[in-house]
C-alpha cells in the first residue's frame, strides 16, 4: 500500500512538471495581435527601475516579459534588444514589432515599446504601463529611433498607410466633441480664439493629458506675456515653440521649474496643479464676490486645511461648463485636455 501511494505521488509530480500544463504560449503561432492583446492586459502597472515582473516593470523588462510570455526569448536592456530582429521603417511599422528610443534617460538606445498600430506604442513609462503615440507625443516622438521585427512573430496583414492630415480645426467642431459634452462651449471658444487647438484628423481628444509645456502656453495665449529672459531649463530648448511661454510663465511665478533646473515640459499637470495656476494667473478668489461664493462650496476629497483648497473651491464656484460640478474633485489625478479647457474659460470669463 505504501508503495503505491509513493508512486502515485511521483506520477502527479511529473504531470505537474510536463511542458503541456504551462501556461507559456507557442512562439510558432503567435501573432502580432497576440501580442499586443497580452502587452495590454499590464497597462497601468507601475514603473519599477530594474523592474521585470508584473510589481512593476522598467521597459526593457516589460517587453521582455510580454514576448517570454509566447516563449520568445529577449536580451535584458533596450540596447541589446535593439540588436535583434529585422530593421523596419517607420512607415511600415505593424503590431507587435519593437519599437526603440534614445536619449531618455541615457544617450544611446535607452527605451522599447511594442507598437499597436495607428502611430500608438506601449510601453513601460515612467507613469507606468501606457499608451503613447509616437506621430503627436511631444516626447516620445522626438526620440524615436527605430524599429525591429521578430521573425517568431507572424506577418501581419499590409499596413494602412497613416491618414493624411485634415485642415485644421477653427471653427470649435472638432469630430470627437459632441454638442452636448458639459466642455464643448469651452472648447469651442478657445479654438476659435486661437488658444486651443487640435490634431491632424480633426479631432481634440478631450480625455488625453494636459502637459506642463502645453500648459504653460495655453494659459499665455490669453495673458500675453513676455519674458524679460531666455528659458534657462536644462529641458525646453531655446528654439522651441514653448520656449517663450515657459520663460513668460516662469518669470510671472506662475508656472514654475523643479528645483533640478528643469521645468518638467512633459511631465503631466494635476488637477491641484491647475487651479493653483489659474488662480495664480487670473486671481479669481481675490474677488469680493468669488469669495461670498465659495464660502459654501465644497469637495468631500479636499479638506479645508488642505493648501491648495482656495483655489480648488474657487475653480467649483467659477465653472461655466458644470465639468467641476462634482462632489469630489481628485486633485492627485492628471487634468485631461476637456478639464483644461473648461477650468482655462472659467477663469478667463470670471467675474
Amino acid at each position: 500500500m505504501k508503495k503505491r501511494i509513493i508512486l502515485l505521488m511521483i506520477a502527479v509530480l511529473l504531470i505537474a512538471a510536463s511542458p503541456f500544463m504551462t501556461t507559456k504560449a507557442d512562439a510558432s503561432g503567435t501573432t502580432p495581435d497576440d501580442i499586443a492583446a497580452y502587452a495590454l492586459k499590464f497597462k497601468g502597472t507601475p514603473y519599477k527601475f530594474g523592474g521585470t515582473t508584473p510589481s512593476g516593470f522598467d521597459c526593457s523588462g516589460y517587453i521582455r516579459y510580454v514576448f517570454n510570455h509566447f516563449g520568445i526569448s529577449l536580451p535584458r536592456t533596450s540596447a541589446e534588444q535593439y540588436n535583434v530582429g529585422t530593421s523596419v521603417s517607420k512607415s511600415n511599422l505593424q503590431k507587435g514589432d519593437l519599437v526603440f528610443f534614445a536619449n531618455t534617460y541615457k544617450k544611446g538606445i535607452s527605451h522599447t515599446g511594442i507598437y499597436l498600430g495607428d502611430g500608438n506604442v506601449v510601453s513601460a513609462e515612467s507613469g507606468g504601463v501606457n499608451v503613447s503615440n509616437i506621430n503627436t507625443n511631444p516626447y516620445w516622438g522626438p526620440k524615436y529611433a527605430g524599429a525591429k521585427r521578430l521573425s517568431s512573430v507572424q506577418s501581419a496583414a499590409p499596413v494602412k498607410a497613416e491618414p493624411k492630415p485634415l485642415p485644421p480645426v477653427t471653427d470649435g467642431n472638432f469630430v470627437d466633441v459632441k454638442t452636448s459634452h458639459p466642455a464643448y462651449e469651452a472648447i469651442k471658444t478657445l479654438n476659435t480664439s486661437g488658444v486651443i487647438s487640435g490634431y491632424h484628423q480633426q479631432d481634440f481628444r478631450p480625455s488625453e493629458e494636459v502637459t506642463r509645456g502645453q500648459a504653460a502656453t495655453m494659459i499665455n495665449r490669453v495673458l500675453g506675456l513676455t519674458a524679460k529672459n531666455k528659458v534657462q531649463f536644462s529641458d525646453v530648448a531655446a528654439n522651441h515653440s514653448f520656449a517663450k511661454d515657459i520663460a513668460a510663465m516662469n518669470e510671472a511665478g506662475i508656472l514654475q521649474g523643479f528645483t533640478n533646473g528643469s521645468f518638467g515640459m512633459y511631465a503631466p499637470l494635476s488637477k491641484t496643479q491647475l487651479a493653483v495656476i489659474l488662480e495664480r494667473a487670473f486671481q479669481m478668489s481675490t474677488s469680493a464676490e468669488i469669495q461670498a461664493q465659495t464660502a459654501s462650496v465644497k469637495y468631500l476629497d479636499v479638506a479645508t486645511s488642505f493648501w491648495a483648497h482656495k483655489p480648488i473651491v474657487t475653480l467649483k464656484a467659477i465653472d461655466q461648463t458644470t465639468v467641476f460640478q462634482t462632489s469630489n474633485y481628485y486633485g492627485e489625478s492628471n487634468a485631461d485636455r476637456a478639464e483644461f479647457a473648461a477650468a482655462l474659460y472659467s477663469a478667463m470669463n470670471a467675474k
